[in-house]
Order: structure tokens, then C-alpha cells, then sequence
């Protein structure tokens, strides 16, 4: 398993815009080979946010780096004043992992 994040800082007041750009976007990631999951988190501090995805592998998120899906995700801007500064990109790989249970219902 392999982590990518974006850590975003958002002014102050422009939250919601940030959040509206994330929830109307193409992602383009659906269907993408190696892709598992995508979350938007937010932190507790006011304007903190994470864009984290999980991929099957490395190698898998490498090659949507590289791909024509990732220009086209990458290629919106956001709108003016809500960022600021650059987000900041860090990268993981599972060292250990463990499955959630399943619960058996009982009828």
C-alpha cells in the first residue's frame, strides 16, 4: 500500500470555497489502475486540509502521475485568494497494515 497527501493551507473565510472546488471537480482517479481510495480531510486547526489518496502500490501512483488522467485532474486552477501558498506533497509506504473486520450480523 502506498500513501500520497497534499497539505493545503486555506485563508482564512475561504473554507467552504476550497471544499466546493474539491466536491464539483473531475478527479479522473475512478477506474485508474492501483487507485483505492481518495479523501479530503480537514484539519482541527482553521484553513488545514489534506487531499490523501491510497494506491495498491508505489508504482501504481507513478504511473498516474504520468498519465494523460492526472494532467487533465491537475490542469483546474483554484480561485483566487483561497490558497495559501503551495501545497505540500509527502509520500508513504505501508510498513505494516491491518484489515478491518467484518462484523457477522445475526438475523
Amino acid at each position: 500500500m502506498f500513501v500520497a497527501m497534499n497539505q493545503f493551507s486555506v485563508n482564512e473565510g475561504r473554507g467552504a470555497d476550497f471544499e466546493e472546488q474539491w466536491r464539483t471537480r473531475e478527479s479522473y482517479l475512478q477506474g485508474f489502475e492501483g487507485f483505492v481510495h481518495f479523501a479530503l480531510l480537514k484539519g482541527d486547526e482553521a484553513g488545514d486540509y489534506v487531499s490523501h489518496t491510497i494506491w495498491r502500490s508505489r508504482e501504481d501512483f507513478l504511473k498516474w502521475t504520468q498519465s494523460e488522467a492526472f494532467k487533465k485532474a491537475h490542469s483546474a486552477r483554484s480561485s483566487e485568494g483561497v490558497l495559501a501558498g503551495h501545497p505540500r506533497a509527502r509520500f508513504y509506504d505501508a510498513v505494516i497494515t491491518e484489515p478491518a473486520e467484518v462484523p457477522v450480523l445475526s438475523r
